[in-house]
């Protein structure tokens, strides 16, 4: 038996940024992650964008934490040698009744606290992104990209300067409270700890129920990526997106310059049962084609190949509105906290998700 203070069971990028924070309250701190490496899943299967926070409603815990932890994030790149790219990003208006819904995504941004936004006209967009034919646009100047799997490196240097114990290879099988205290089991020990922290992403409805916490439900929706042939990334310079998807569920299949100069096209968001499958009925090429035409006319589809895909933990179903992060401590056991839920804009949020969990920890244990 191992006692901690706080034992984290999720190592994506919400679980490291969460023990980087509790460290410093000078608490005992391990994570526990399934996978023999950590970030796997969500965390570095998505577009490695940098949001603004534009499109939450106001005083939502993403529109907040996103503008906060996005200013964050590029201090921590530029501490860490990271590297990303403040590219900035147009959201294309196609139409004339577009100037509306950009006016008013550009009114949702200033709520939020992003004040650099500015509609431009078809020069502006032309000098930027040749390629794409839009007569307006929203431009974030803010917004940029990041190598997420240099981010998570960082991280992980970050714990283990902080003497934060990392268990890869370590699936929570079981759990019980006793005394105030939570004890985990593993098939190689167990672990006693003060508060445990649900980061376990896909899992956390799971993680909740095995230690007899309230009941949630986390629906895995895969997106899916094309990518341009290298003959044809010069076709884009920075992020464009569409206007977002009027459902709510998804920013629309967008193009994404990397750090490393490939250019992405997706993601796609499909609901799905299976919370591991990545590949199973991919979708055609046609359907990336059809989406990026839209941003690029003259785009050929032999141009297009298959990209990578994630799944990401929404915490409402198809039918239901897009759900806020879910960052609280349990209704039934008040030493358990959850940082559950976490889909767009995790990433850009994590640094600030992790000081609001470190803060719930702190105030649990006091």
């Amino acid at each position: 038996m191992e006692d901690v203070d706080v034992a984290i069971v999720g190592g994506g990028v919400v679980g490291l940024a969460s023990a980087r924070a509790i460290a410093k309250h000078g608490l005992s701190t391990c994570i526990l992650e399934r996978h023999p490496r950590v970030g796997l899943e969500s965390s570095t299967h998505n577009s490695g964008v940098i949001h603004a926070g534009i499109y939450y409603p106001h005083g939502s815990l993403k529109a907040k934490l996103c503008v906060k932890g996005r200013e964050e994030l590029y201090r921590f790149c530029e501490e860490h040698d990271i590297p990303y790219a403040k590219c900035g990003k147009l959201i294309v208006g196609l139409r004339d009744e577009d100037t509306t819904r950009l006016e008013q995504l550009a009114r949702q941004g200033c709520k939020n606290g992003v004040e650099d936004l500015i509609l431009v006209s078809r020069d502006f967009i032309h000098n930027r992104e040749p390629a794409v034919d839009a007569r307006i646009a929203l431009w974030s100047p803010s917004t940029g990209i990041v190598e997420t799997e240099s981010l998570i490196k960082a991280l992980v240097r970050t714990i283990h300067a902080d003497n934060i114990y990392l268990l890869r290879g370590t699936k929570v099988e079981g759990g019980d409270t006793r005394n105030g205290l939570i004890e985990l089991s593993t098939i190689q020990e167990r672990i006693l700890a003060r508060v445990v922290v649900n980061a376990a992403g896909l899992y956390a409805d799971e993680l909740s129920m095995i230690l007899g916490g309230e009941h949630f439900k986390i629906y895995p929706v895969r997106g899916e990526y094309a990518e341009l042939v290298p003959s044809a990334c010069h076709l884009v310079n920075g992020l464009v997106y569409p206007l977002p998807d009027s459902s709510g569920h998804g920013l629309g299949v967008h193009l994404t310059r990397t750090t490393w100069n490939t250019v992405t096209v997706g993601p796609t968001a499909r609901y799905q049962s299976a919370k591991d499958d990545y590949e199973a009925n991919r979708l055609p090429l046609t359907t990336f084609h059809k989406s990026a035409l839209q941003l690029i006319p003259q785009l050929k589809i032999d141009q297009l190949k298959y990209g990578s895909s994630g799944i990401r933990a929404k915490c409402n179903s198809s039918k239901e509105p897009p759900a806020d992060f879910i960052i609280r401590r349990d209704a039934k056991i008040p030493t358990l906290i959850h940082a559950a839920g976490i889909d767009s804009p995790g990433l850009t949020a994590c640094l600030a998700i992790g000081q609001m969990v470190a803060e719930l920890v702190k105030e649990t244990l006091d």
